[in-house]
């Protein structure tokens, strides 16, 4: 595929889109659910996959085409992380990108955005993000991780929770309180990219239920020696370097769990139109099977709605977060509702893995409690959307 698709100043978005979603389609479902299914219990990587979707252009969909991306942004990422996801091929390192590209084109230096930006874009090379820790979850000012000045250089001590992805990583972006800028009230924090292989860099897998080809992992950092140039942007900087990742996030977020409804709903559907019971019409004529499969879409269809706007407003460089986080939001609740309904259409097939849907559901539930909890979107919500006194 050429770059120049993504450019859409010539060409109507919805034309422009449209071509996208078509060409992504056609590109995965050659793999397909139960190609994803065998690579996850084979305990591997859809390595085949991936550097496909990199020689197409897509891993770049949303970088500048001087560091060999696509030229596109947000609103392209996510037509492409759903519509790989809407194959059965959900991919969390794709969620991952989403944070890591923004902030790094927005905040690198010139010889980072060369190695990284470029890498990430072919799909070479791969960035994990690591901010949560067992005590800090939401609440990123209680981050224990910390970067002191050492020389010419710096040294990072700590350790982070629920590490995506970092086995399969070339670095990882680490979110860090910076000890020479806290104080015993604030914390200030830093970005840091740090190879995987650099001494004292470590982890372990935590064992999940989710059945995902990336893994999750307890990463830790101990007194690791990194050069002056490893900070990304200005120290002290961190938290508003890190949300210009954290609006994208949500809304890739929302684009894996829209995509695995769609996945779902079409899997419900056909089999509703398939399967008769004691010889009579198709167990989808009855209102019963169909009136909640037709609920369940509408729901799909207003969370998708949501999360284009939200790319739409991120790209024109507008405020996103309200747009971001509902997205996110309802992208979960809807994506759960339709998964459990066509699980249930299927009857007792609908717990076999044959049919592809039950092991999709813990991918689908991490959205409700992660990159950030439905409770803390209601906050937000409440807080800046409705004008309520703060809660915590």
């Amino acid at each position: 595929m050429q770059a120049k698709i993504f450019n859409t100043g010539l060409v109507d978005t919805a034309e422009h889109h449209d071509e996208l979603r078509k060409s992504v389609e056609r590109l995965v479902s050659r793999y397909g659910r139960k190609y994803f299914q065998d690579v996850i219990a084979r305990n591997e990587q859809p390595k085949e996959l991936w550097e496909e979707l990199g020689a197409a252009g897509f891993l770049g969909a949303h970088i500048p085409e001087s560091y060999g991306g696509s030229g596109g942004g947000l609103a392209e990422l996510y037509i492409i992380i759903e519509e790989t996801a809407a194959q059965g091929c959900p991919m969390l390192s794709l969620v991952i990108s989403s944070i890591c590209a923004p902030i790094i084109e927005h905040y690198g230096s010139e010889a980072m955005k060369e190695e990284w930006l470029t890498g990430m874009a072919d799909g070479s090379k791969r960035i994990a993000f690591a901010i949560t820790e067992p005590d800090a979850g939401s609440n990123t000012h209680n981050i224990k991780t910390t970067a002191r000045r050492d020389g010419d250089g710096w040294i990072l001590q700590g350790a982070k929770y629920w590490t995506s992805a970092i086995d399969e990583s070339d670095a990882v972006m680490v979110v860090a309180r910076d000890a020479d800028l806290s104080t015993s009230d604030r914390s200030s924090l830093s970005l840091f990219i740090v190879p995987t292989n650099t001494t004292g860099v470590s982890w372990q897998p935590i064992e999940a239920a989710v059945k995902a080809a990336d893994k999750q992992f307890m990463s830790f950092y101990d007194d690791v020696k990194l050069p002056y140039e490893a900070i990304v942007g200005e120290p002290g900087k961190g938290l508003k370097q890190v949300f210009v990742g954290l609006n994208p996030e949500r809304v890739a977020a929302a684009a894996i769990n829209n995509g695995i409804a769609r996945f779902a709903l079409e899997k419900g559907t056909r089999y509703a139109c398939d399967r008769s019971v004691w010889n009579h019409q198709p167990i989808g004529a009855h209102q019963g099977v169909a009136h909640p499969l037709a609920e369940a879409y509408v729901g799909v269809q207003a969370a998708r709605l949501m999360a284009m706007r939200a790319a739409d407003l991120f790209d024109r460089g507008e405020d996103a977060a309200e747009a971001a986080n509902m997205a996110k939001f309802c992208a979960a609740e809807s994506s759960l509702k339709a998964l459990d309904q066509a699980i249930q259409v299927h009857g007792g097939n609908g717990l076999a893995l044959e049919y592809g849907l039950a092991d999709l559901w813990f991918i689908a539930r991490l959205h409700k409690t992660a990159p950030v909890s439905r409770e803390m979107i209601l906050n937000h919500i409440a807080q800046h959307s409705l004008g309520l006194p703060k809660s915590y």
